[in-house]
């Protein structure tokens, strides 16, 4: 039954409910399920305490049903297409499939559980099912075509004529224009790989609990803070464990913990752990088989478009363009980045001959040593730092203090607002004229139930056309501290927080009319962009100055140890830039494979990888090894893994100007957000970018910003 008149004939109490059990399961199932109307909450937040798991089944094949329903209103409409009746219409379709996406995707990355893991898995075939039947719907894409043939004489703003001219892009990229046989197996191969990263996302989840190292002997966790260790002991006993202490890994190759353990042997076992993920070591979870069908599907789906591999279908709506483009850049980095990382090693190596330990540096030896060798340059402790990183602060007046001098942008917490776990929190935020922006949303704490690393979401996006405002979350995973300790954290999650503030800016600053434009909508090799340019204003000294200050004490971190800080800012930028380097070419590696170059190894294929460009040092691997490279198996960024140092390179680019025409100022941020964070993907964006700087970017500012050689 059509739903819009199932609506009105329960409106006009045509049915007799005692002889309608169908019917009567379906009302009941709508007026009990949250997620069938609009959250009542400010801004359409997601009401968590009334969302269940058993509501997101009826709402995803609800929502699934009626956004069809609506796309197939505008593809038979017997009117001329126009731009309102066919791109705008379809801008407006989706809306109860679009709200429990944004609920659900974002909770089975920050707070799965078994139930929404076995949703995910059912829902992804489906959804990638039902995202073909729009996109080869062959009426649908006649309409968008007539359109974009004569679009010149619409008469559109530039946003209008972005919107066109990306939707029609959608429906090729899709496979609009192929014939039926290769749309089926396009369909085919869009199920199959739908399924195969999600499998791929759950496989890296249970992996952080498969590889997590029990160490029974406190002595062994000698470096780590007492408060560390009252965490590990709280990690050990929620696992069973009462006597133990439990050590996690992170999502990536190096755990930030081996910066501390003292003991050689155990930071071989926690590294290993991490490293040799994935593989099916003693019988475990082994990501491989899906690695080599996933990259080989890829291949031939960028074939049945007319690209050679899946990395030129995967660049060619992004700013690089072409595969070429991004490899040029990346290769004329890479040598003077090594002849850094050599430096770096040889530092290393002396420092371990100084301890006795003779022989090459091993990969669970750099960071541990490399801590030592910047506390000799630069006579700075980390666990001096640490106690004047205290996480509210540095939120509180580091973040928020830098977005209000920037922006104007002011920051209100609040507390009667449900969310999904006792550790986020919510914040109202401000524009400089006390109207209300939107909402944040901040979940910094690691756990069982979050996947690793960090990122930003909108729960709900800003448009005009729809009449929303924005609200947005930042998920991070820092090491949670025991029961009533505080939270002091590394400089690295400092880092962190401002850049997915950037992401959070993004989404919170749009001002568009069309949701598909807005925040981060744009391409993936520009959305890194304001996130990393945020990252500088963290060892800006007015802005340390005013969040780095003791927790104990109250008194603000030393001039000298500031200094120190500051000045050691840039250390270890050989080894970060180069694990960055290793797994931008590994993931390029895999996606300029066509389908009959797929390896049979996937460990030995990127050994081959990483010598090519001469990145195979044993003691600095690739950030990610491909069975828990989540951003390219698991996530959107496929061959985009490039995009970091892409957007990298206009951040550095964009601080170096702001920095020159008078640094943290209103008129500055003002600017910024004009050109910027406002504008979304409503126009290209290397021409937002120029409209902003007044020129091309100059690469010469990233290589300063990481403390590099300059001389390419």
């Amino acid at each position: 039954m059509n739903f819009k008149l199932f609506i009105l004939i329960l409106a006009a109490g045509g049915f007799a409910l005692s002889g309608c059990s169908n019917t009567e399961n379906q009302e009941t199932s709508m007026s009990n399920n949250p997620l069938f109307s609009a959250s009542s909450l400010p801004f359409q937040a997601p009401d968590f305490e009334a969302i269940k798991p058993e509501h997101y089944r009826p709402t995803f094949e609800e929502g699934m049903k009626r956004e069809l329903e609506e796309i197939e209103a505008i593809a038979d409409n017997r009117e001329a297409p126009t731009f309102e009746n066919t791109i705008v219409a379809k801008e407006k379709s989706g809306e109860l499939l679009n709200r429990t996406s944004s609920v659900f995707y974002n909770l089975a990355s920050a707070h799965t559980n078994e139930e929404i893991q076995k949703i995910q898995k059912e829902m992804a075939p489906k959804l990638a099912a039902h995202s073909d039947d729009i996109l080869l719907n062959a009426q649908l894409y006649d309409r968008v075509r007539t359109l974009y043939e004569k679009r010149e004489g619409l008469d559109l703003n530039e946003a209008q004529m972005k919107l066109l001219e990306d939707t029609h892009r959608d429906f090729v990229r899709a496979g609009a224009q192929l014939s039926e046989e290769q749309q089926q197996r396009m369909r085919e191969i869009n199920e199959r790989i739908s399924s195969l990263t999600t499998e791929f996302q759950e496989n890296l989840l249970a992996l952080t609990k498969e590889r997590s190292v029990l160490v029974n002997d406190k002595e062994q966790l000698d470096g780590l803070s007492e408060d560390r260790i009252a965490a590990a002991r709280e990690a050990a006993a929620e696992q069973g464990n009462d006597n133990g202490y439990l050590l996690t890994i992170t999502n990536t190759t190096r755990v930030p913990i081996l910066k501390e353990l003292n003991n050689r042997d155990l930071r071989r076992r926690v590294w290993e752990a991490s490293a040799y993920r994935g593989i099916g070591q003693d019988d475990g979870i082994d990501n491989r088989p899906l690695i080599l069908e996933l990259v080989e599907l890829r291949a031939e789906q960028a074939e049945l478009l007319g690209y050679p591999n899946h990395a030129a279908y995967k660049l060619d709506p992004q700013t690089a363009q072409t595969p070429e483009n991004a490899l040029d850049m990346l290769t004329d980095l890479i040598p003077p980045v090594i002849e850094n990382t050599k430096q770096e090693q040889a530092d290393i190596k002396s420092m371990m001959e100084a301890d006795g330990i003779q022989g090459e540096v091993k990969p669970w030896d750099w960071n541990y040593y490399a801590e030592k060798v910047r506390l000799d340059r630069y006579n700075i402790d980390q666990s001096e730092v640490r106690p004047y990183f205290e996480l509210d602060r540095v939120l509180k007046d580091g973040v928020f203090f830098t977005m209000n001098k920037l922006f104007g942008i002011s920051f209100e917490e609040r507390e009667d607002l449900p969310v999904y776990h006792p550790d986020v929190r919510v914040f109202n935020v401000y524009d400089e004229d006390g109207s209300q922006i939107g909402l944040f949303y901040a979940d910094y704490f690691e756990r069982e139930s979050k996947r690793g690393g960090a990122w930003m979401n909108a729960y709900v996006s800003q448009s005009h056309l729809l009449n929303k405002q924005p609200v947005i979350v930042n998920v991070l995973n820092i090491p949670k501290p025991a029961e009533g300790e505080p939270a002091l954290i590394s400089f690295d999650n400092v880092t962190t927080l401002f850049h997915e503030m950037g992401h959070a800016v993004h989404g919170l600053l749009s001002d568009v009319e069309y949701p598909s434009q807005a925040g981060t909508s744009v391409p993936r090799d520009f959305v890194e962009f304001p996130s990393t340019f945020e990252e500088d204003w963290a060892i800006q000294p007015e802005i340390l100055e005013n969040y780095a200050v003791h927790y104990q004490t109250g008194d603000q971190i030393p001039q000298e140890l500031l200094d120190k800080v500051i000045e050691a800012s840039n250390f270890n930028q050989g080894f970060d830039t180069q694990e960055y380097l290793a797994a931008t070419m590994l993931d390029l590696e895999w996606h300029l494979l066509g389908t009959d170059e797929i390896p049979a190894d996937v460990q030995d294929f990127e050994q081959e990888a990483l010598a090519k460009y001469n990145l195979d040092m044993e003691a600095i691997p690739p950030r990610y090894k491909s069975p828990y490279f989540s951003h390219i198996f698991a996530g959107g960024y496929s061959a985009n893994y490039y995009s970091y140092i892409w957007s990298g390179v206009l951040a550095a680019d964009a601080f170096a100007f702001m920095q020159e025409n008078g640094g943290l100022e209103r008129e500055n941020g003002d600017r910024f957000r004009k050109y910027i964070l406002s504008q979304g993907g409503s126009d290209e964006a290397m021409e937002l970018y120029e409209a902003y700087r007044g020129q091309e970017p100059e690469v010469k500012h990233l290589l300063e910003r990481r403390g590099l050689e300059t001389e390419m």
